[in-house]
C-alpha cells in the first residue's frame, strides 16, 4: 500500500495556525479544507509560527515543527507537501533553500504569496512606519513586526537573489484576483494601492507577484477568501467555497510526482 505524503498547512502574516476561543475552534484554513485533505488520506501538520516575525525566524520554527510532527505521526522518513498562504510561502522557500530541508519536502504550493513583495507593504513601511513614527512606537512597545519590512518589494528582490529554488523540490503557485467591489471592505485601501502600482491583485498581493514555479492559475478570490475566509455576502454562497480547489491542487501535485 502506497502512503500519501503528509500535508503541511502553513499560515501567513498575522496567522495563528489553529486555536480555540472557549469551546469554539478557530481554523486558519477555514471551512472544510482540513477535512477534505484528510479524507484524501493525507496526515495533516498544522503550522503555528510567530505571527509577525521575520522570514528567517518563521522558517526555523516551521522546520522544527515539521520535524517534530512527522515524528509524532510516525512518518519521520517521509517528505511533505507544503500548502502555504501569503508570507508562509516565503518561509517555506527559505526553509528548503537555507535550512537543509530540501530532502524532506516534495513540493511547495504557495497561495497568494508575494514572491516579489507587495507595494502595500512599501506603503505601510513608508507612511505608517517612517512618516508617522510607527517604527519608533513599535520598538518601544517591544513588538516584532519585521515581517512587514521583509515583504517590501526591495527586500523581496534581495530575498529572491539569495534564495534560489532548491533542486528536487517542486514549486507551484496560485494567485487570487478580485475586483475591489468584491473584496472584503477592509481590503479596499490596500487593493487601491496595489492596483495603482502593480495592477490586478487580491487586495494585498498582485497577480504578478504571486506567480512562482509552475503557475496553477488564478482564483476569483481576495486575499482571505483564498483560505476560505469569506467576508462579503456573495462570497458566502456555497458555490464560492474553495475547498474543492485544494483537493484539485493536491491531485495535480501528486500526478506530477507519480
Amino acid at each position: 500500500m502506497t502512503l500519501v505524503p503528509p500535508v503541511v498547512l502553513h499560515h501567513g502574516l498575522f496567522g495563528f495556525g489553529n486555536i480555540r476561543i472557549g469551546p469554539f475552534p478557530l481554523r486558519y484554513f477555514a471551512g472544510r479544507i482540513e477535512r477534505a485533505i484528510t479524507e484524501m488520506g493525507h496526515p495533516l501538520i498544522i503550522a503555528r509560527c510567530h505571527p509577525t516575525g521575520p522570514i528567517e525566524l518563521r522558517a526555523r520554527q516551521l522546520k522544527q515543527l515539521i520535524i517534530r510532527d512527522r515524528q509524532s505521526l510516525r512518518r519521520a522518513n517521509e517528505s511533505v507537501i507544503i500548502l502555504a498562504h501569503s508570507l508562509g510561502g516565503l518561509d517555506a522557500r527559505y526553509m528548503v533553500t537555507h535550512l537543509g530541508m530540501a530532502d524532506r519536502v516534495q513540493a511547495i504550493v504557495t497561495l497568494a504569496t508575494p514572491h516579489r513583495g507587495s507595494s502595500y507593504a512599501d506603503w505601510v513601511v513608508q507612511n505608517l512606519g517612517d512618516r508617522l513614527g510607527g517604527k519608533s512606537l513599535i520598538s518601544k512597545l517591544g513588538i516584532d513586526l519585521r515581517a512587514l519590512a521583509d515583504l517590501t518589494t526591495g527586500s523581496m528582490a534581495t530575498f529572491n537573489s539569495q534564495t534560489p529554488n532548491a533542486p528536487g523540490v517542486d514549486y507551484f503557485s496560485v494567485a487570487g484576483v478580485q475586483n475591489a467591489s468584491k473584496c472584503a471592505p477592509f481590503l479596499l485601501h490596500s487593493h487601491s494601492v496595489v492596483f495603482r502600482c502593480e495592477g490586478e491583485n487580491d487586495g494585498v498581493v498582485s497577480l504578478n507577484s504571486a506567480k512562482w514555479g509552475q503557475f496553477l492559475g488564478t482564483w476569483p478570490t481576495d486575499h482571505l477568501h483564498i483560505i476560505n475566509k469569506r467576508f462579503t455576502p456573495e462570497s458566502l454562497l456555497p458555490r464560492h467555497d474553495v475547498t474543492a480547489r485544494y483537493t484539485a491542487i493536491l491531485e495535480t501535485v501528486l500526478g506530477r510526482q507519480a
